[in-house]
């Protein structure tokens, strides 16, 4: 397995590019199964859980083909409509093909998601949805089977608790179903309203994206078209907190200042300068002291979960004690004991992590436990003293496109070791 060895104690100076956004590419992949006709979408990163997806396709049948960061998909046979354990059986995603594939194929077979271990994601708000849309579903052997010989009726359908991939789950399976879907307590987030853009390309009727309530008028089909994948907030964000915790100055360009308001006001309130030079482009400046700075992570526009255990990373540079909330996952404290391991000084209780600093942080060897747990250690070790290993760095290499090179770029001193 690959590891990273990083020289801590170089600042950050320059410009870095943000990739296209993983969980925006991620459900508009599946959402190429809604027709037969090819789809192209721009912008889509080359990391791991993109790859597993684009295998999942195929395996379904569709043709695949990657163009740099262009992949065309034609989904003209549904031969096998599943997604097999051994494919995706290290993504979470893989629920994003259910409702796809049963609206156009009218059955599923589908593996329950892997991925990250940071806490409870229950398919189960996926099925109780479809279900409500006509869907019959039942549980075996590790696979969710579903079935609408009849096709998919629109129906209101209410979440008891707000989920991203549930709510871009169902609006693809409602663009073909029988009339009209009210979907309440949907998720705001921009990767719901990104795959709602390039459903309205293909052909659907939906209006309310990025609010509480979606509505889908179905349609007997879908078709083809050309769809540019928004940046990706969370490796924007991970490299504004990698220029504030190493004291640099950096523009992250490529980006969309809209989509991390949450996190520019934390950092500002950490002493941090963020200016938006223009419509996709943030200058980042670290301030002479780092200011401590409560989060509390929310579903969007609030602080993004995916953010929680970067920012932990960049407090424990801070002057006076932090109080980190997770109210999203229950599990997604793994990052700390790692941290310190480092010389960080984090007390866990319950949801709530209590960051007291500035602590001195000292390479160590440390081991990745997920995506975003992986993104922390990186950056404790920009500005740690010594040298630090990560060990079982494919966690990050599912959700950040050449993170290592994008760093080099700007000044770190960190290189891949296979």
């Amino acid at each position: 397995m690959d590891r990273f060895l990083i020289r801590g104690g170089q600042r950050l100076t320059g410009t870095i590019p943000t990739s296209g956004s993983k969980n925006a590419a991620l459900p508009a992949l599946a959402a190429c199964l809604l027709t037969a006709d090819p789809v192209t979408l721009e912008g889509i990163p080359n990391v791991r859980d993109i790859n597993t997806m684009e295998r999942l396709l195929a395996h379904t049948g569709a043709i695949v083909q990657r163009d740099g960061n262009s992949v065309t998909v034609a989904a003209t046979n549904l031969d096998r409509p599943e997604a097999p354990y051994d494919v995706v059986k290290t993504m979470r995603a893989s629920s994003l093909v259910l409702g796809p594939l049963v609206a156009r194929a009218k059955v599923a077979r589908v593996s329950m998601p892997g991925g990250c271990a940071i806490g409870a994601r229950p398919i189960n708000l996926h099925v109780t949805a479809l279900e409500a849309l006509g869907a019959t579903t039942h549980q075996d052997h590790g696979y969710i089977e579903a079935r609408a010989p009849k096709g998919l009726q629109g129906k209101l359908v209410t979440f008891d608790k707000i989920t991203v991939t549930g709510t871009e789950d169902l609006m693809m399976a409602a663009t073909l179903a029988n009339g009209e879907t009210i979907i309440e307590n949907a998720a705001r987030e921009p990767e719901v309203e990104d795959v709602a853009n390039l459903l309205t390309k293909m052909g659907a009727k939906i209006s309310g994206a990025g609010t509480s309530t979606i509505r889908i008028q179905g349609v007997a089909r879908l078709h083809g078209a050309t769809h540019r994948i928004i940046p990706d907030r969370i490796e924007a964000g991970t490299f504004m907190i990698a220029c504030a915790i190493t004291g640099g100055e950096v523009r992250i360009a490529g980006c969309q200042p809209a989509h991390l308001g949450a996190l520019i006001a934390k950092l500002r309130q950490a002493g941090v300068t963020v200016e938006e030079e223009n419509a996709d482009t943030l200058l980042v400046r670290a301030g002479d002291t780092l200011r401590s700075t409560d989060i509390t992570t929310e579903e969007h526009p609030g602080f993004a979960t995916d953010l929680q255990a970067q920012f932990m990373a960049l407090m424990t540079q801070a002057t006076g004690i932090s109080f980190v909330k997770e109210n999203i996952f229950e599990n997604r404290f793994m990052h700390a004991p790692e941290l310190t391991r480092m010389g960080a000084n984090i007390r866990i209780d319950g949801r709530q992590a209590i960051v007291a600093g500035p602590t001195q942080l000292s390479g160590a060897q440390v081991m990745a436990t997920d995506l975003r747990a992986s993104a922390s250690l990186v950056l404790a070790a920009l500005v740690a003293k010594g040298e630090t290993t990560i060990d079982r760095v494919y966690h990050i290499d599912r959700g950040y496109e050449r993170i290592e090179e994008k760093l080099q770029a700007a000044g770190a001193d960190i290189t891949r070791i296979s």
